[in-house]
């Protein structure tokens, strides 16, 4: 009787250790409510993160860089440092300077020629020029919300990667820095570096609308469950997600190609909506627009 007692008592002591190791081998996913989401915009966040728990693959999650992470008012950080160097270099590359005057900002050719721009210089030149830009005057344009879900995207095994049409080199440093992710996470419009040096052979696919798509899959090799963006430029990446579809701030207006705005096609497919504050700020110096003729982007003001 005392044997089968004894037997019973080991039998239930292993049950427990076992019970013991498998709780503290499955991680809980871990979700705060973001200060600057609605409760209906937290809910379907917190929902995703409970679905891919237990995902087995590679947890992607890909955000654009301007207007969906940072700022873009009233310029792109990559117009603004890059139309300040030329003010300060006024004989370098002049032909090609005066041929994106003429050229939409958002055009292929144009964000190609940015870095054309930049070749002749080192990669880690690019880097800190960047960055500098970005502590003089981006640094409070980060956008803390899409900070905050990128850290909880970090704590939940994802891996979160930064897809832009600006220079990959001019991008990298700041925003690796500042999102705390790797270097090489930071994937934009890049070219061939040869000895530290950027040349201007551009390295295809560009990460511009169907681009970005392009680049994900050529770049990171895999398919992200999460993708956010904030215009149409980014509706081809942010379909591709298989899971959970954000845009930041769409915008109403529909291009002369298009028949519907993007805000009108992400309320249709039930994306994920959200919406910040992007304005410029005090003593913001704007040489894109005063000096060289570019064309400011639209502010976003909650009411």
């Amino acid at each position: 009787m005392k044997l089968k007692i004894r037997v019973n008592i080991i039998s239930l002591l292993a049950l427990v250790l076992v019970f013991t190791i498998l709780t503290s081998c499955t991680k809980q996913i871990e979700y705060q409510s973001i200060n600057g989401f609605s409760s209906e915009q937290n809910l379907k966040l917190e929902q995703f993160f409970a679905k891919t728990e237990n995902y087995s693959g590679r947890k992607i999650a890909v955000f654009d860089g301007d207007g969906t992470v940072l700022g873009q008012v009233p310029h792109y950080l990559a117009d603004e440092c890059l139309y300040k160097f030329t003010k300060e270099n006024p004989n370098r590359k002049k032909s090609l300077i005066d041929s994106m005057k003429t050229q939409s900002n958002v055009s292929l050719e144009y964000v190609q020629n940015r870095v054309r721009y930049m070749s002749g210089d080192s990669l880690s030149y690019w880097r800190e020029l960047g960055r500098k830009s970005f502590k003089q005057f981006y640094s409070n344009k980060i956008y803390k919300p899409m900070k905050e879900l990128i850290s909880q995207l970090k704590k939940n095994g994802f891996e979160v990667w930064i897809v832009s049409a600006s220079p990959e080199a001019m991008y990298q440093k700041f925003l690796s820095e500042e999102l705390e992710i790797p270097i090489t996470n930071i994937v934009g419009v890049k070219s061939v570096i040869r000895n530290g040096i950027i040349t201007d052979e551009i390295i295809e696919p560009v990460p511009q609308d169907h681009g970005k798509k392009e680049a994900i899959e050529s770049f990171i090799q895999e398919r992200p469950l999460f993708a956010a963006g904030n215009s149409r430029g980014d509706k081809e990446m942010i379909e591709y997600a298989s899971m959970l579809h954000m845009i930041v701030n769409p915008d109403e207006h529909v291009a002369v190609d298009q028949k519907e705005s993007i805000a009108q096609y992400a309320r249709y497919h039930n994306w994920l909506i959200v919406k910040t504050n992007d304005t410029t700020e005090v003593n913001f110096p704007s040489v894109s627009s005063n000096q060289f003729g570019i064309k400011k982007n639209k502010t976003n003001k909650l009411k």
